[in-house]
């Protein structure tokens, strides 16, 4: 069996340095110590710039330095991607162009590796066919995509493709492995010789140690399976005949087209969710007045705390949806909003220019408005839960 897999490593640059360690400890060194003591694996990955930022900031050396060592050693793909993890098919090309710059800079800076011209994760493997275009003028030559991306009337999926709407090859991951624990699913099947030929597989790296314990260590038991070969994506799509080639349609990996139907990215901008919609137009409105200013004496700090703002992560937690199925929360906290939120305030409110302040005062009442939606509606299903109990 052939089990190729991705692992997407992200903390929010406004975390907590004790929650980024507790990644770290839980799930990103256990997941270096596998391969440094399995010379046999290969695996591909998306090391976030903002998390190499933040782990060089903290001068968390030695899981740097075990990165390192399994890049040199050319078992370990790092992929492009962008930096400050902001959805990209709702902010515009400039910024989407930054971020992926970025990416490459720091990945460079922190890693020694140069990852242009090779494979590329969008994050939250949000797709459009417009982004899958801008990514290959950049370059790039592959994507990994969910199978939410594939044609509704595609039967009879395979591994890998041609994306006709850019000429990227896409791999695609299983969402049956994916949206489980893949290590105990391949045991299971290892025991009754029922092992696929290949599973696709692509998490967060959180997934091994921080969202699911493992107490029984079925991950370092099913690395022992005989005959199991692993490989990296380029590698593995280096072996591929002629690729069909077919249109993607835009998705996520946590697109669910029976529930959301023609809302492909509901989870982070859904109808009738009146905080994501307001924290989207404050985004733009940040966006807008970086380009007007980008002279101004403060646009360091602007850019510093607009990157964090624009990170996913503020508008997936406005969302309210229960992410067990994947391991996860239910995707509400007003404390995490308000995170991303301040940080797009504050990006308005460090510029200078006496000519912002029109900006700054649109911001202060949409930030007012947002935050009393988000607790509105927080309160309110807090004392609505509680009765009902």
């Amino acid at each position: 069996m052939i089990w190729i897999n991705f692992f997407h490593l992200y903390q929010p640059a406004n975390s907590p340095i004790e929650r980024i360690q507790e990644a770290v400890d839980k799930s990103y060194a256990r997941l270096a110590r596998l391969m440094l003591e399995h010379p046999h694996l290969k695996f591909t990955a998306n090391i976030s710039g903002c998390l190499l930022e933040r782990l060089q900031e903290s001068s968390s050396t030695a899981i740097i330095n075990d990165w390192r060592t399994l890049l040199k050693s050319g078992r370990l793909e790092l992929v492009g991607s962008a930096a400050y993890h902001a959805f990209l098919p709702f902010i515009d090309e400039e910024e989407i162009r930054y971020q992926i710059k970025r990416q490459e800079e720091l990945t460079w800076e922190i890693l020694g590796v140069d990852i242009k011209q090779g494979g590329f994760f969008l994050p939250e493997m949000a797709y459009t066919p417009a982004l899958g275009k801008l990514i290959k003028n950049l370059g790039y030559k592959w994507l990994i995509l969910d199978e939410a991306s594939l044609p509704d009337t595609l039967t009879n999926p395979q591994t890998a493709y041609i994306d006709a709407n850019s000429g990227l090859s896409v791999l695609v991951r299983q969402r049956e492995f994916s949206n489980a624990y893949a290590p105990d699913l391949i045991n299971d099947l290892a025991k009754v010789n029922k092992l696929p030929q290949i599973i696709v597989t692509a998490t967060d790296a959180e997934l091994y140690g921080l969202r699911h314990e493992d107490p029984s260590a079925e991950l370092e038991k099913m690395v022992k399976i005989k005959d199991l070969q692993t490989n990296t994506i380029s590698d593995y799509l280096d072996t591929l005949d002629k690729l069909p080639s077919i249109k993607f349609q835009s998705a996520s990996w946590e697109t669910n087209w029976q529930h959301d139907q023609k809302q492909p990215f509901a989870i982070w901008k859904e109808k009738g969710n009146k905080t994501q919609t307001l924290l989207w137009d404050l985004a733009a409105l940040a966006l807008k007045a970086g380009k007007k200013f980008k002279n101004d004496n403060n646009y360091a700090w602007y850019r510093w705390h607009l990157s964090r703002g624009l990170a996913s992560c503020s508008f997936w937690w406005a969302s309210g949806r229960n992410f067990s199925h994947n391991f996860g929360p239910i995707a509400w906290n007003p404390d995490e909003v308000e995170n991303g939120l301040n940080d797009l305030l504050r990006s308005l409110r460090s510029l200078e220019d006496k000519r912002s302040l029109k900006y700054k005062i649109k911001a202060e009442k949409l930030a007012s408005d947002i935050k009393k939606s988000l607790w509105t509606r927080h309160w309110s299903d807090y004392w609505l839960n509680t009765n009902s109990n």
